[in-house]
């Protein structure tokens, strides 16, 4: 038997402003299955949380090419 789908969550590259954001909804919404779409707010949380992930990864390449510095 296979596993049954009830949702996906799609995330924007960049925060959108709401009245841009229509005819994206309104694309989402003609998928055919799609009952609902319900925009989630940015907040500063958000901002926050993408600034720290950024920071983390930048923190590991830079931690990854000083070990290659080492190497050679």
């Amino acid at each position: 038997m296979t596993d049954r789908h009830i949702a996906y969550t799609v995330t924007l590259l960049e925060p959108v402003r709401s009245d841009d954001a229509e005819r994206i909804i309104d694309a989402i919404r003609m998928v055919k299955g799609v009952a609902d779409v319900v925009p989630v707010v940015a907040t500063p949380e958000a901002y926050w949380a993408r600034s720290r992930a950024r920071s983390d990864l930048l923190r590991e390449v830079v931690d990854l090419l000083n070990q290659r510095e080492g190497d050679r």
